[in-house]
């Protein structure tokens, strides 16, 4: 029996063999330095790849162009009454010269001569025939109470071309020329004894002009000098310098039709937020052009409204 106890003890590890088996099995599973410095390289060319791979991206952003959404566009269809004379009805017989004249404001000089020719003609009279016979000057009719433009029906709105104004603010002619090409507006010249409308583009580096002989053609919005401002002499400038000729002629700035979709943006969403939602409420816009960063944009800085019809 004591033999057999002490054969058994004699194959059982001891305690120190124990030690040094798990001793080993640790150094088996201790990181190297060649693993330490394996894993800082890996580390390492990842970093630098992500880097390069960024700007790689960026370079190639930078070298795209990404076009701006199109904003769906605002259509108005203003009502005018054509050739046909001002007046407060809608019928189809125009009224007289006499009954035209009398809508119309008179001006300074016709009220100077007015009060002249009572001065003067004091004591004379005009003696008139008592008839029933009509005078070939007055017609029956009480005119047209749409506003002045192309007639046709549509809505009670003051058209574009009535209702806004555009301001530019520069000191010098590359400034205002540079305005000018960054929202593809073209400077124009009409009249005269030329037929057609020259139009001039690339203002602020070498403007270059064409001629629209079928002036039908051509369909954008424009504007033309109403009162005199320091800027008409950079207009003459410039298209002075793309070789237009302006004897006797009006200059006219054409407006690109992305820009008037803007424009039309810009005013109903200030409109809006003055409480007058709709188009038809305005009377008058006035847009400025202000410096934004590296471009420009508009700005409405001044808005009239309608008073509202009894």
């Amino acid at each position: 029996m004591s033999s057999a106890t002490a054969d058994h003890h004699s194959h059982s590890p001891s305690l120190e063999e124990m030690r040094e088996e798990r001793r080993l099995e640790r150094e088996k599973l201790r990181t190297s330095k060649f693993d330490l410095v394996s894993s800082l390289f890996t580390a390492l060319i990842l970093f630098i790849g992500t880097f390069v791979l960024m700007l790689f991206i960026v370079w190639l952003t930078s070298r795209m162009s990404f076009p701006p959404q199109a904003i769906k566009p605002i259509i108005e269809n203003p009502a005018g009454r054509g050739e046909n004379a001002e007046g407060f009805e809608r019928d189809f017989e125009p009224p007289g010269a006499e009954e035209v004249e009398e809508l119309m404001e008179p001006t300074l000089q016709d009220t100077i001569e007015a009060v002249t020719d009572a001065v003067s003609n004091v004591a004379a009279t005009l003696d008139t025939m008592n008839t029933n016979a009509t005078a070939s000057t007055t017609g029956t009719g009480k005119g047209d109470s749409r506003p002045p433009g192309p007639e046709g029906e549509g809505e009670d709105i003051v058209p574009r071309f009535e209702r806004w104004q555009l301001n530019f603010t520069a000191k010098a002619l590359g400034d205002y020329a540079a305005q000018l090409d960054f929202y593809g507006i073209e400077l124009g010249a009409i009249g005269g004894s030329i037929q057609g409308v020259d139009v001039a583009n690339n203002l602020a580096g070498s403007p270059k002009s064409r001629r629209i002989v079928d002036t039908k053609s051509e369909k954008r919005l424009y504007f033309m000098w109403t009162s005199p401002s320091p800027l008409m002499q950079f207009d003459r400038q410039l298209l002075q310098k793309a070789g237009v000729q302006l004897a006797n002629r009006q200059m006219m700035k054409f407006i690109p039709t992305n820009l008037e979709n803007q424009l039309a943006h810009i005013e109903l969403e200030y409109a809006t937020a003055k409480g007058h939602p709709s188009v038809t409420e305005i009377a008058k816009t006035i847009f400025e052009s202000t410096a934004d960063g590296n471009s420009y944009k508009f700005e409405v800085v001044d808005q009239r409204y309608r008073k509202p019809r009894k």
